[in-house]
């Protein structure tokens, strides 16, 4: 779904284009405005810019700069429709963009065997596997959750223990969080993404690399039908799109209260984005676990607020990026546990 692109493998092979799939989503957002936002919210990698045009780098810092993302204290509020100025809206929080991206994609893989992008870059995507699998082994062993000393452990141990959790990805894109996570020895593991697309080459590239076993289904996080909890749940960009919708503070509340029936009770919730940093998030869990106490006539005891989410962990740094020409960190990877 959502999150930073990295560019793809030999970019000059592979023009910005909309194949006829997605006709229909190319005519709600044209190609000039789908480079120019993606490039906002893209990586610079070792292979340059995703853009040839310069003057783009200036235009995407521009996109980035005035992009307004409200306080946290914003998205607790009772409003179901936000004012016109209280949410800086942006194609990304569109299905349509998701659709014509991943139809693009998918027919990129088709002639070229193409994967796709790397969201949020290789790097973090490293750091971010390798934490998710020390943070689950940590926790199942009763141990804090920012302990290293199962750095001693055996792969063998830690893969066998890691196999039967089973874990949600939301928004799964082209699937390669989970393709990784399969690498680290998880193996009950599901995708879900709004764009047939994206769950078509989510599909088509797990059965190439050998991991037919995950599944993949078409879902709305928002609006989800699944009736499943699972013991890991993680979002790398979803929240980030979710906040860039039209009505976005009211999406986002949404977004809470079917997180928290995805969860299970004693899960991990692990969410990675970059239009909001740790501590406004952990604002946002605040208002929400808030507003699901005063909702609950069941409360057991008065005075005592209950969390739905609480604080786990969070990984303590990334690399330096470089978005729209201006360099920095802007990524965050949060972990909370389901009460």
């Amino acid at each position: 779904m959502a999150g930073n692109r990295w560019p793809p493998e030999e970019p000059d092979l592979f023009p910005a284009r909309v194949p006829p799939s997605a006709a229909a989503a190319a005519d709600m957002v044209s190609d000039d405005d789908r480079s120019v936002a993606a490039d906002s919210w893209s990586i610079k990698s070792d292979y340059g810019s995703t853009l040839d045009d310069e003057q783009r780098h200036v235009d995407a810092a521009e996109v980035l700069s005035s992009c307004n993302f409200p306080a946290a204290s914003d998205y607790s509020s009772d409003k179901d429709v936000p004012d016109a100025n209280e949410v800086e809206t942006s194609m990304l929080g569109l299905q349509s963009y998701w659709d014509a991206t991943y139809a693009e994609d998918l027919a990129n893989f088709h002639e070229r065997g193409h994967a796709g992008e790397v969201w949020f870059g290789v790097e973090v995507m490293d750091i971010l596997v390798d934490w998710i699998k020390n943070l689950c082994f940590n926790t199942s062993q009763g141990l804090n959750a920012d302990d290293s000393s199962n750095n001693k452990a055996e792969s063998s141990v830690i893969s066998k223990d890691l196999s039967t959790l089973s874990v949600l990805d939301i928004g799964t894109g082209n699937g390669m969080l989970l393709r990784e996570l399969a690498k680290q020895g998880f193996a009950d593991l599901t995708g879900t993404d709004y764009s047939q697309a994206a769950i078509d080459l989510a599909q088509n590239l797990a059965a190439r690399d050998g991991y037919s076993y995950i599944k993949f289904l078409i879902d709305d996080v928002l609006e989800t039908k699944l009736d499943r909890k699972y013991q890991l749940v993680t979002d790398k960009g979803v929240l980030d799109a979710v906040g860039m919708h039209p009505e976005g503070p009211a999406k986002r509340r949404m977004y809470w209260e079917s997180l928290s029936n995805l969860v299970a009770p004693g899960g991990i919730l692990v969410i990675t984005l970059c239009g909001t940093t740790k501590d406004d998030l952990l604002k946002e869990v605040e208002a929400f676990n808030l507003r699901k106490f005063r909702s609950d006539e069941t409360n057991e005891e008065p005075g005592i607020k209950p969390a739905t989410f609480q604080y786990l962990d969070h990984i303590q740094s990334y690399p330096s990026m470089i978005y729209g020409g201006v360099e920095g960190s802007h990524v965050a990877t949060v972990a909370f546990i389901r009460k």
